[in-house]
């Protein structure tokens, strides 16, 4: 691959940072799937190599990013359906409000969803624990991206 075509991979991992900071694009499966045309196009082993540990450093990061704030979720007393509803809320609200959406949504419907189940003095508790758990989950997938850029560029650095 010419220096031309690893620059604009590069230029997509940077863009799917960015989205996942401010999720209007898919940000994980975007540099993963840059990295295996990149490993497709180079063709050789440490190429490969690299692809094949983007996919499994994007699946334990995935994973990693639903368990942890699901766990703090569950602590802070936030029932699942109250989770599902919110989920369900975040999923319209992504497509209502584009790039924003799906936080607003999520946040709000836990409000919504807790004032109604238990009240307003127990509901702001709640909304405040879920806006800890979607910065963490941003968080942690944020870090799996730059851990995943960092090795890529580091190959073709030393490549």
């Amino acid at each position: 691959m010419n220096e031309l075509g690893e620059l604009a991979v590069g230029l997509i991992i940077v863009v799917s940072l960015f989205g996942i900071v401010v999720p209007f694009l898919p940000g994980l499966v975007m540099e993963v799937i840059a990295i295996f045309l990149w490993a497709i196009v180079k063709g050789d082993g440490a190429a490969w190599a690299v692809a094949i540990a983007t996919l499994v450093l994007a699946g334990i990061g995935t994973f990693v990013k639903y368990s942890i704030p699901k766990r703090k979720l569950n602590e802070g007393g936030i029932p699942n359906r109250t989770l599902l509803i919110a989920t369900a809320v975040a999923i319209v609200g992504l497509f209502a409000i584009p790039v924003v959406g799906a936080p607003i949504g999520f946040v709000l419907a836990i409000y919504v969803s807790e004032r109604m189940r238990v009240g307003a003095d127990q509901a702001w508790p709640a909304t405040k624990t879920s806006l800890g758990a979607v910065a963490t989950s941003i968080g942690i997938e944020l870090a799996t991206g730059l851990i995943i850029a960092a090795i890529w560029f580091g190959t073709v650095l030393l490549a």
